[in-house]
């Protein structure tokens, strides 16, 4: 499940703006190029809006996503569509005084939330390239979860590298802390190593890219191993009689850390797949 967010436009919110009191008109998703490279098409929701009033089932409206905890369920979707600038919806929040839901809706009616998030799934969707211009990943076909008010929205930082793979579909990776130069190191190397495993030539380049990360997960795997080894060594004996004024701590378990175990694990795959590819 994956969410995405976009300014609020509230239309209308109380009733002194035409709307009952708990209500409110917004559009929620946008069908511009937002800022990770995805554009919705218009008609992406029309099945599963479909799908949810066939079963008769209102859709949540959660604040910021917060589904684990039932006082952020603020309220329900009373009607959907798409519209030529969007998803639209009218929604009913909750108003009991003291309640979450009430505070949220009156952030919406003073303009003091300036984001709305939706959850989703993603059914159907391409990769869209551009003569003039950057390519961008087509949302055609969308599973709704929730729809709800949130003061910030998902990380706009965080990049989806999409890969092309050896039968021509598209793999989606998400790269987070990366610059726009490294991204297009990795999709290269990435789209190198998935060629050699159909069968097909590294060029030069690619090649030294792979041998490149098989290096660097070689040298923090040994790391790993020396500093485990080092640690051991270092722990100082416990003393075998306790201080009488204290009780006597835990004995750290020996060796190394699941979490330390799990990614030499990880790495020695790594390495392996890389050797794989350039032998």
């Amino acid at each position: 499940m994956r969410i995405k967010s976009c300014p609020v436009r509230i239309k209308a919110a109380g009733e002194h703006e035409g709307t009952d009191e708990g209500t409110f008109e917004a559009i929620v998703a946008a069908y511009n190029l937002d800022s990770v490279g995805d554009k919705i098409t218009p008609g992406a929701f029309a099945d599963t809006l479909a799908e949810w009033k066939g079963r008769g089932d209102p859709i949540p409206v959660l604040w910021s996503h917060m589904s684990h905890d039932p006082e952020y369920h603020i309220g329900e979707v009373l009607e959907a569509e798409e519209r030529p600038e969007g998803l639209w919806v009218k929604a009913r929040i909750d108003t009991e005084p003291g309640t979450k839901a009430a505070q949220v809706y009156k952030l919406l009616k003073g303009r003091r939330v300036t984001q709305f998030s939706f959850a989703y799934d993603v059914e159907e969707g391409a990769w869209v390239d551009q003569k003039d211009g950057e390519g961008y990943y087509e949302l055609r076909k969308l599973k709704l979860y929730e729809v709800g008010p949130t003061l910030i929205g998902a990380n706009q930082a965080t990049e989806l590298l999409d890969v092309k793979s050896a039968d021509g579909a598209t793999m989606r990776i998400a790269v987070e802390g990366a610059s726009a130069a490294q991204t297009e190191e990795l999709r290269q190397a990435l789209t190198g190593a998935m060629a050699a495993k159909a069968g097909r030539t590294l060029s030069a380049k690619n090649e030294e890219r792979v041998r490149e990360i098989g290096r660097l997960a070689k040298e923090l795997l040994d790391s790993l191993s020396s500093s485990t080894d080092d640690e051991e060594k270092a722990t100082p004996v416990p003393p075998e009689t306790p201080s009488p004024q204290q009780p006597a701590a835990k004995e750290a378990p020996a060796g190394p850390s699941p979490a330390s175990l799990r990614l030499q694990s990880d790495l020695a795959a790594l390495a392996a797949e890389v050797s794989s590819l350039t032998e």
